[in-house]
């Protein structure tokens, strides 16, 4: 993957890249304090004395490791030694403190270009995912389908919204996951209404719908899954809207297929709610991009204007929250190809009633 970025530099240029997701995705190792200086011809990766020697063992997609003592007498005497005339930076994962020192240590040696072109330049790069990313991504689904087929047999009116959030994080994390994707939502009743709502120590009640978001991270990669559940007796109403969402999720699901632009599959499911006389509570995008990151390009909303393309993995999540009542949110995530969409999620969709 490096070597893609070694396309996007010409003669006396370099990257410098600094974030964390950025650098798991190049160089498949973690680090809380880590930079990879890429120019035309070679890649170098810099880390402190807590993590050179893993970063030796395990990293093997950049020509060198270095031991970074201090940023003055390694990072920038690297840069300046290198002949650098032209210092690429990530415009959209750094804070203006950041900026500033990274310029007044490379003033009068390096023109500093924070033009958004290197996230450009790797965002195309990472928007694609390769057969081995793919194949992460599934081993962290498999993960979640297994903790959410485990919640099933664990919620009971006895449990509390923390108590099932932590026990899908326990299971998933027992079971293999490296990590979690994000903090669980596990929302029921009226709380379900909030589409990121925080667990909380309110009882499920019979007549709760549950709404559960949830993910495992493998070797850096994650996975996102969503799913609605009910507890005892559910209203007409309550069905209805579950019915609205599968059925826009269905349909969007099957408008998905590479050529497509993404705020025309984001129509699709938002007409159908929108029909049915619940637009105005369909308010976030209908998907995103998954991958070293929950949230990447491309996104799937009313304005986005990217193309899909086959290796692109997304989300298709349509919701309803009604506000002092209930909401219902219903997540699949899987691969854009030639012809549609492969589903890699495999968890019961109808509305199961506990």
């Amino acid at each position: 993957m490096v070597d893609y970025l070694k396309i996007f530099l010409k003669n006396g240029e370099a990257a410098l890249i600094m974030s964390e997701a950025n650098i798991s995705y190049f160089t498949s190792f973690h680090s809380s304090n880590g930079y990879l200086v890429v120019t035309k011809n070679k890649s170098y990766f810099l880390t402190d004395s807590r993590y050179v020697e893993a970063a030796e063992d395990n990293i093997k997609t950049v020509d060198e490791v270095l031991l970074l003592r201090s940023m003055k007498d390694d990072l920038y005497n690297l840069i300046d030694k290198l002949g650098v005339k032209k210092l690429h930076i990530e415009s959209d994962r750094i804070n203006v403190k950041r900026y500033n020192d990274i310029k007044k240590a490379t003033a009068l040696r390096q023109e500093l270009v924070a033009d958004g072109k290197l996230d450009d330049a790797i965002n195309s790069i990472r928007i694609k995912k390769t057969r081995e990313e793919t194949e992460k991504i599934i081993a962290a689904q498999r993960i979640a389908e297994k903790a959410f087929d485990h919640i099933l047999s664990f919620i009971s009116t006895e449990k509390t919204e923390k108590e099932i959030a932590l026990e899908l994080d326990y299971f998933m994390l027992k079971n293999g996951a490296d990590a979690l994707s994000f903090e669980t939502i596990a929302v029921s009743g009226k709380n379900s209404s909030k589409p990121h709502g925080v667990p909380s120590d309110k009882k499920i009640e019979k007549g709760d719908f549950i709404t559960m978001d949830f993910g495992a991270v493998v070797d850096f990669y994650h996975s996102d899954m969503t799913r609605t559940v009910a507890v005892g007796e559910v209203s007409s109403k309550q069905i209805e809207v579950y019915e609205t969402v599968l059925e826009a999720q269905l349909k969007a699901i099957e408008a998905v297929k590479a050529g497509k632009i993404c705020r025309e599959v984001d129509g699709v499911a938002r007409d159908i709610i929108k029909a049915k006389g619940y637009g105005e509570y369909f308010g976030h995008g209908l998907g995103h991009g998954v991958g070293v990151e929950i949230h990447e390009a491309p996104s799937l909303n009313p304005t986005c204007e990217t193309v899909l393309q086959a290796g692109h993995i997304i989300t298709v999540e349509p919701g309803i929250y009604l506000p002092g009542e209930f909401g219902v949110r219903i997540e699949d995530m899987g691969a854009v190809t030639e012809i549609g969409f492969d589903n890699f999620t495999k968890s019961e969709k109808k509305l199961i009633v506990l």
